[in-house]
């Protein structure tokens, strides 16, 4: 099912994130990605160049987990969109678990016969 498929495909984008894996990224993503998202302060971001300035730096030590709470997907014929509360399990500074949470929405493109990441909206909750 292409439901089941789409979520597939955003878990594994967010493994890619998490791990700091930018080929991977740069595989699920068109080159046109469109986004809003914290880090670009209220300003609509064009491609994939400023979320290579993350990758860059590295993945974040120590251990990471990333669940998608709540996942709906909604098919528009060529056109998905993805929204879910993403969850990251990891550690703080004193090495005590910590939670963090961002409401997303990812939308994907059937292109070329295959899904392609092409727009998301990522708030902190």
């Amino acid at each position: 099912m292409p439901e089941d498929e789409l979520l597939e495909l955003t878990q594994q984008l967010l493994e890619s994130i998490a791990t700091g894996d930018w080929e991977t990224y740069q595989e699920l993503c068109d080159p046109s990605l469109t986004a809003f998202e914290p880090e670009g302060r209220g300003h609509l971001i064009q491609g994939l160049e400023f979320h290579r300035f993350y990758f860059d730096l590295g993945a974040a030590e120590g251990p990471r987990v990333t669940t998608m709470a709540s996942p709906k997907v909604r098919l528009m014929g060529d056109v998905a969109v993805v929204s879910y509360v993403r969850l990251v399990q990891s550690l703080n500074d004193a090495g005590a678990p910590v939670t963090s949470h961002y409401e997303e929405t990812r939308v994907w493109q059937m292109q070329q016969a295959r899904w392609q990441h092409v727009h998301f909206h990522r708030s902190p909750c």
